[in-house]
């Protein structure tokens, strides 16, 4: 009697892609057929959000790429994955590893729940060119500087991109819950080969001149890759390989793109390291730091949420993500800054509201760029660094096209003096808000308080 065909389960997380796909390898070599499932976790998933909508983009996408044969379900992955695996006879389960907190507890719950019932999790790959974990000094001791991590990640280099196989046998006829409709009725550029798409865009266009221009928000030449990364759309893999073979001898421009993916790297290491960083302070010296509380505080954090605060290029970049769910990447600096050391107030209520509404919300990234600029997280000797709204506003939008394009009450005014409302007589006259903090006397008082923390 002939072996009976067999079916491997290969679940979808962070890796919404057919190419570069180290699992999808391994999942094609364990069985006959290839049984694709992604599992809608409602607590992770919050209907009526711009990353919602952004991942049901992506998933209607793979779904097409997969031949309309992805199996969609909802539900806790405990217990729907080893329901899912039963139902087709699957002896393995197969996955990209995952490495955030919440991800690597899922998993150790669904392989237990799996081993239970005779059948195997199967992880393979990482969503990151060298996975968390690796990289550490000569002692073995993990990094908790950029810099010193950025130089052993390159010397300790990473795999060239996995072929994608030849063929992919899918396994059909199995039931799948329908998408949820999205709320945005505007079309969502989103899935594989829009990812591909927009990668060869920045490759042979902006990429070039990416060192000089990035940090400029009134400039759309930034790569956008920051949502397809998340979602694994593509893998960074595949960009250092395309990367190389664009500029073998390398340049500033190659190198300053690089190090962005290596931050992104970097905080995904820290994560791993220290599970408790997601939302607490990484460095335990500073968790003595004074904070501000109270009915007056929640005002001004309300007013920083809507982009009222007084200060343009902060209200420019907190009406951007509420409008886009994206904010240019100087400029969340910006806004973070202003409200951890001119609002002082702690970094996880800024951090909660960015994951809730950017669409590109990845924990590692969001929550230690947040400690970054806190300065209770990665780096030497941050507390000294508060940025000035009004003198970044200035050098990165230097003809205030920024501020005007996202505060139309500040559209009358020419050039850079958009940054600078209060210093003309007509610069309120379309209701505007005034200034909700002094930043030079609170600049003064995060100094006092962060000395009196390390004291």
């Amino acid at each position: 009697m002939a072996d009976e065909p067999s079916v491997s389960v290969l679940w979808f997380r962070r890796d919404l892609r057919l190419n570069d796909h180290p699992a999808l390898l391994a999942s094609v070599a364990a069985g006959t057929t290839v049984l694709p499932v992604f599992v809608i976790d409602p607590s992770l998933l919050h209907e009526g959000t711009p990353r919602a909508d952004r991942l049901l983009a992506s998933l209607a996408s793979l779904s097409r790429d997969t031949r309309d044969n992805l199996v969609i379900r909802t539900g806790d992955p405990v217990e729907v994955v080893p329901e899912l695996a039963a139902e087709v006879g699957a002896s393995q389960v197969h996955v990209t590893r995952e490495t955030t907190p919440y991800g690597r507890r899922r998993d150790e719950a669904v392989e237990a729940a799996l081993q239970a019932a005779g059948r195997q999790l199967v992880a393979t790959g990482t969503p990151y060119a060298v996975g968390p974990g690796i990289v550490v000094n000569q002692s073995g001791t993990p990094y908790k500087v950029f810099t010193p991590f950025s130089r052993a990640w390159r010397e300790h280099g990473w795999p060239a991109p996995a072929e994608r196989p030849t063929r992919i046998p899918w396994h059909h006829g199995v039931r799948s819950d329908d998408l949820p409709e999205p709320t945005s009725t505007e079309r969502i550029e989103a899935g594989e080969q829009a990812a591909l798409k927009r990668w060869e865009a920045f490759l042979t266009g902006d990429l070039d001149g990416y060192a000089r221009d990035r940090d400029r928000p009134d400039h759309d030449t930034t790569s956008r890759l920051s949502a397809p990364l998340k979602y694994g759309e593509i893998h960074p893999r595949t960009i250092l390989a395309d990367i190389a073979a664009h500029s073998a001898g390398g340049s500033k421009a190659t190198h300053t793109f690089t190090n962005e993916l290596a931050w992104r790297e970097f905080y995904a290491d820290v994560l791993w390291q220290h599970p408790a960083s997601a939302w607490h302070d990484l460095r335990p010296e500073l968790e003595r730091l004074e904070y501000d509380s109270g009915p007056e505080t929640d005002a001004r954090v309300e007013a920083w949420k809507q982009g009222r605060t007084g200060y343009p290029i902060v209200d420019a970049g907190m009406r951007q993500l509420l409008a886009e769910g994206f904010m240019h990447n100087r400029v969340r600096m910006i806004t973070a800054s202003f409200l951890t050391k001119d609002l002082h107030v702690w970094w996880p209520v800024g951090a909660r509201h960015f994951l809730d509404h950017l669409i590109d919300g990845d924990i590692a990234s969001n929550n230690h760029g947040w400690q970054w600029c806190a300065g209770t997280g990665t780096d030497a000797s941050p507390y000294f660094r508060v940025f000035n709204p009004i003198t970044q506003g200035t050098k990165f939008d230097p003809d205030g096209e920024y501020v005007r394009r996202w505060v139309p009450e500040l559209r009358h005014l020419k050039g850079r003096t958009a940054h600078e409302p209060w210093a003309r007589k007509d610069g309120y006259e379309h209701d505007y808000p005034q200034r909700i903090v002094d930043h030079d006397a609170e600049r003064k008082k995060t100094l006092s308080r962060y000395e009196a923390a390390r004291r």
